[in-house]
This record gives structure tokens, C-alpha cells and sequence, in this order.
């Protein structure tokens, strides 16, 4: 899942998502609230990532990380803070409010698909462990 207020950037995430992980369904939101509003009324499924940009209106995405760490069955849902600064404090905050990643956005297509290849990888490390 990926929420994100600017077009651009969803349809790029999505597009890097598809070149990383041919096949993988990524569903998008234009917003905090909506996507929230979704993931409580059970009308999407559990998403085993979330990459939630921090810029937003309405509900910023620290804001909205709060209210996704209150959704019961979330927990196992691996949360990624998307920026465009990489300001320490952003970074503290968000894995303080529980994100397990935070990622600067890339400045090429490269570079973001390597990111979520990134992302994937330590997911799927992380369960062989289990």
C-alpha cells in the first residue's frame, strides 16, 4: 500500500513496485483519512507493507502513523516513512511512533526501485528467520 497526496509520485512508486515485483498488487491512497477509513472498515486487505509519505494535508503522515498503530490488525503490517528531506528529527519521530523503516525519496527510478527491493528483502529475510 502506498499513501501518497502527489499523482506523480504513486503511479512512479507503482511502477517501480511492478519492475522490483512483477505481479505484487499495490493499492493507493491519495490520503491519510482515506486510506485509514479503508483499513478500519475491512474493505481492503491487510497490506503487508505501508509506505506513507510524511507531507501530506489534511493528516500529515506521522499523524496518520498513529492512527494505523492503533489498528488492532495492522501489527504485523511493516510501516515505511517516505520523505523528501532526510531531517534527523523526521526520522526519530517516525520510529518513535513506530515505523520500521524511513526512507528518503530517490531521485531516480533506479534508485527507488532499489529502495523497495530493499524494503522487500528485509521483509522476506525477516520471515525466514521466524
Amino acid at each position: 500500500m502506498m499513501i501518497d497526496d502527489d499523482a506523480d509520485d504513486r503511479q512512479l512508486f507503482c511502477d517501480a513496485l511492478q519492475e522490483v515485483a512483477p505481479g505484487t498488487d499495490a493499492l493507493v491512497f491519495e490520503s491519510g483519512v482515506e486510506a485509514i477509513s479503508k483499513l478500519q472498515d475491512k474493505s481492503v486487505s491487510i497490506p503487508d507493507f505501508i509506505f506513507l509519505d510524511i507531507n501530506m494535508p489534511l493528516m500529515n503522515g506521522k499523524e496518520c502513523l498513529s492512527a494505523l498503530k492503533k489498528i488492532a490488525h495492522l501489527k504485523l503490517t511493516q510501516i515505511i516513512m517516505l520523505s523528501t528531506s532526510a531531517m534527523r528529527e523526521d526520522f526519530n519521530e517516525s520510529m518513535e511512533l513506530g515505523a520500521q523503516f524511513f526512507m528518503t525519496k530517490p531521485s531516480s527510478f533506479t534508485d527507488l526501485c532499489e529502495s523497495i527491493r530493499n524494503v522487500l528483502e528485509n521483509k522476506f529475510k525477516h520471515m525466514l528467520r521466524n
